[in-house]
């Protein structure tokens, strides 16, 4: 049986930085208040005339460097992103382009913060199924060009980034397991209210901006990636203790915290970038995994958990071994 595993992973962050000091003399809110509810310090911030694609570009070259691989190797391209460069075409051909990888299939898709375990489950499954030998996986976003910088509920949680991930076959199991789900009943707690066919003219201007209800949306996050984690567990026969790292969207140090405890995991086993990167929505996840790789806590042959929950809702999970 073919297997997939990731072979590379790599990350670009925006050079500006926007502290929570920062925050203080735009916003109403203290440093204080932002750490103890968010666990977020400081987050990058996308220039505005900087595009996703281009943060992805420096993620994949990274990543590909990362891996051994070159252009000309790649023969699949799936990025996850709420915040495209323009409606088409879409980003992954415009970052197939520019990196010179030969025509090949190449898509995105939209799954909120999940967008990187749904495009990372997509190319499990195309490898699995031999119609891709080596796959450039990405979660990217320029989210801060959907908020609102005078609502202090959502200023303070959001950064931009990309994070690139380089899966290959494998004889042995890399991917174990993944579970995806979505339950669009939620909608109305976090989304952003416009769109090509509905409310265009809105788009990108002061009256449209992401909308969230966070208590909510906490309760509805913990139940819910609790029980997706314990759905890829289930389906691999992997008990919690057998974990060595759980790699979470970054969305919230409290969300994280209750993961961990569900989980029995002490926070010494979390690969934590919230702090350092807000929640990147998308990138969150692939950031967070390539922070562990080159820090030298997660190594090669360890059991990782990456779970993701986003807007919609969306959520999921892959477990696999490095």
């Amino acid at each position: 049986m073919t297997y997939s595993r990731i072979v590379g992973t790599g990350r670009y962050l925006p050079e500006k930085v926007l502290t929570n000091f920062d925050l203080e003399k735009m916003v109403d809110t203290t440093d204080e208040w932002i750490r103890t509810r968010t666990g977020v310090e400081r987050r990058h911030v996308v220039s505005p005339e900087q595009t996703t694609s281009d943060m992805c570009c420096e993620a994949a070259k990274i990543a590909m460097d990362d891996a051994g691989v070159k252009p000309e190797d790649i023969d699949l391209v799936i990025t996850g992103t709420t915040s495209p460069d323009v409606v088409f075409p879409n980003v992954s051909t415009i970052i197939q382009h520019r990196l010179g990888i030969p025509a090949c299939t190449a898509f995105s898709l939209e799954a909120a913060c999940t967008g990187f375990i749904y495009a990372l489950t997509t190319a499990d499954k195309f490898i699995k199924a031999g119609e891709a030998e080596c796959a450039l996986v990405m979660g990217a976003e320029c989210i801060t060009k959907l908020i609102d910088w005078d609502d202090r509920n959502t200023c303070v949680l959001f950064g931009d980034g990309a994070g690139a991930a380089i899966v290959k076959p494998s004889d042995e199991p890399g991917i174990i397991s993944c579970a995806l789900g979505a339950d669009g009943q939620h909608r109305e707690l976090l989304h952003y209210p416009a769109g090509v066919s509905k409310n265009l003219a809105a788009a990108g201007t002061e009256d449209a901006n992401i909308i969230m209800k966070g208590n909510e949306v906490f309760k509805v996050a913990v139940k819910t990636l609790g029980a997706i984690a314990e759905e890829a567990l289930d389906k691999a026969g992997v008990s919690k203790e057998e974990l060595d790292w759980l790699v979470p969207h970054q969305a919230n140090i409290r969300i994280i915290q209750a993961m961990a405890k569900r989980l029995n995991m002490p926070m010494e086993k979390v690969i934590l970038t919230v702090q350092d990167h807000g929640n990147t929505s998308a990138a969150s996840v692939p950031m967070a995994l390539d922070v562990g790789r080159r820090d030298g806590r997660v190594k090669e042959g360890q059991l990782i958990l990456m779970e993701a929950f986003g807007g919609g809702f969306t959520w999921g999970s892959v477990l696999m071994r490095m």
